[in-house]
């Protein structure tokens, strides 16, 4: 899914990753450092897996 490079939709759209069957890439993710850097890492903590995609 591509966020446009709005954090918002990025964070969102990982959340609601955490429900699906499949591995789902997120386009644009690094705009979640606008305004929450520690956003995977908080994500992990609660049990939310994720992994960079190769380039």
């Amino acid at each position: 899914m591509d966020s446009g490079g709005d954090h918002r939709v990025a964070m969102a759209a990982a959340v609601a990753a955490l429900a699906a069957d499949a591995p789902v890439t997120i386009a644009g993710f690094a705009a979640v450092a606008t305004s929450y850097p520690t956003f995977l890492s908080d994500l992990s903590a609660l049990g939310g897996r994720w992994e960079r995609a190769p380039r």
